[in-house]
């Protein structure tokens, strides 16, 4: 009999979506904070600086974007034969 992998590559598919919509999520959240260029440089504009984007918007996509890249790394997809199967060492030994 062979022998499956049982430790094969975590990553699949659904893991690397996941991780390219956080890094997405991220990138945006970056972008806004960054915000737009003064229209006049001599002169200072505090709306524009502390606007609601820049202070509670950005950090918040930032944050989320955290989280969605660290549930990417950590989800482990289900197998539905490593569930119930069980491998035939385990069976002799019960018995």
């Amino acid at each position: 009999m062979e022998k499956k992998n049982a430790h094969a590559f975590g990553f699949r598919k659904e893991n690397y979506k996941f991780l390219f919509i956080g890094l997405a999520v991220n990138i945006i959240g970056y972008l806004l904070m960054i915000g737009g260029a003064a229209k006049d440089p001599n002169s200072f504009d505090a709306s524009e600086l502390f606007s609601e984007v820049r202070i509670t918007i950005a950090p918040i996509l930032i944050v989320a974007g955290f989280v969605i890249i660290l549930f990417s790394i950590m989800k482990n997809p289900a197998s539905k034969n490593t569930e119930t199967e069980q491998s035939p060492s385990l069976d002799k030994a019960s018995k």
